[in-house]
């Protein structure tokens, strides 16, 4: 390493964050578009493929708070490399297994690879990385520049579907997951480069003891199962009800798009704003904002406007919350322990998934419509606001003379 590589060095591995969450947290917000052609391949109802999913989320979710651990304790790049193989591996698995096994072997993996290589391993690299008056923005930017996997790789596999089929789709993704390989490389501390974490050393028992006997995580930890909640229901059931609707595939695949390039703007702009006003605040208005676009966007005729509308508002809104609750993690606890704690919050956040995945495909069979599922979400959206507004923000320590 240069000389020059331990001042700029949390540079390099944000950027290499931000690249795996790119392509692992971009692939997976794809599904939605398999939803019915995968439905159909089984020969049964959504709700089969729907709950593959539902098992994906709560994998993710479980798997993360270990994974986190090990990224804390022997780094976050050697974990993430193992995540991005297990995660193609499941994608391979999905495209030629194509029984309800297969589907669900594939995304019990794809989970695993998540959490191994997702969104909270690599906002605790840059976050660990970053000097402590930069880390709430280089946590925003990991997750604004991560967005734009999902805006690239939304049109490109309803490309790759409507050309040469969806299994072939999921090879094509599949193999960019593997690439991700290289990118863990660059997430790598040198040998005397690793920055030193303020505060007092605490082992991973006793900061979990301290988490899990604090209210202000708890009320936090309740906050992001509704995050999960909207934000698999949007991705896994925003298609299937946008064509039900009377609109193309290609408008559904363009709205999903529009999130992920709004994404980009929304999550910078909650990371900055969470190093100089309210982070809890700031969240609670994010969820606020997030029901009463939904229920604006249900309360209105659906059109192509309206639904591309609703993807660049929703945009705006979608990953903010990541750095802020990391951010408040961070204010309650250090940064030592961030992807083990971020993982435990993330666990409930994966149940709120798992519960907007399934239960829109229930609902969809059973009734063929999914207007209750919008206005639920709607609700949660004003429930969160309330609870994360309740949470007690530590002040920011005084900065020495």
């Amino acid at each position: 390493m240069s000389s020059t590589t331990p001042q700029f060095r949390w540079v390099m591995i944000m950027l290499s964050a931000a690249a795996l969450v790119s392509v692992t947290f971009g692939v997976r917000q794809v599904f939605g578009l398999f939803l019915v052609p995968i439905s159909t391949a089984l020969d049964g109802g959504v709700q089969i493929f729907s709950l593959a999913i539902a098992v994906q989320n709560l994998i993710w979710g479980l798997s993360s708070p270990f994974f986190g651990a090990a990224a804390d304790r022997f780094g976050a790049w050697r974990v993430a490399a193992f995540g991005v193989m297990i995660y193609a591996a499941g994608l391979l698995s999905m495209a030629f297994v194509v029984t309800e096994s297969g589907i669900f072997f594939g995304q019990i993996l794809i989970g695993m690879g998540l959490g191994s290589a997702g969104i909270s391993i690599a906002v605790g690299a840059a976050a660990r990385a970053a000097p402590p008056e930069k880390r709430s923005l280089a946590m925003g930017l990991v997750t604004s520049f991560g967005s734009f996997g999902q805006f690239a790789l939304v049109p490109v596999a309803q490309i790759m579907m409507n050309e040469h089929g969806w299994q072939f789709a999921i090879v094509i993704l599949s193999a960019i997951v593997a690439s991700m390989v290289a990118v863990t490389l660059g997430m790598r501390v040198p040998a005397g480069g690793a920055r030193p974490l303020e505060g007092i050393t605490q082992s991973a028992g006793s900061a979990l003891r301290q988490a899990t006997g604090s209210r202000d995580y708890i009320l936090l930890t309740i906050g992001f199962f509704v995050c999960g909640l909207q934000l698999v229901f949007i991705t896994t059931h925003l298609p299937t009800y946008l064509q039900d609707a009377g609109l193309s595939a290609e408008i559904a695949s363009w709205s999903l798009a529009l999130i992920g390039l709004f994404n980009i703007i929304g999550a910078f702009m909650c990371g900055w704003l969470g190093g100089i006003v309210s982070k809890k605040k700031t969240l609670a208005i994010v969820y606020l904002l997030r029901g009463l676009i939904i229920a604006g966007f249900i309360s209105l005729p659906a059109s192509p406007a309206m639904a591309l509308f609703f993807g660049a508002a929703m945009g705006l809104l979608w990953l903010g919350t990541i750095p802020l609750t990391s951010g408040l993690i961070i204010a309650f606890f250090g940064p030592r322990h961030l992807s083990m704690l971020y993982g435990l919050v993330f666990l409930s956040h994966q149940i709120g998934s798992f519960a907007g995945a399934w239960l829109g495909g229930i609902w969809y069979d059973i009734f063929g419509n999914y207007e209750a599922m919008w206005w639920l979400n709607a609700a949660a959206g004003f429930f969160a606001f309330a609870v994360n507004w309740a949470i007690r923000e530590p002040k920011p320590a005084a900065v020495p003379a």
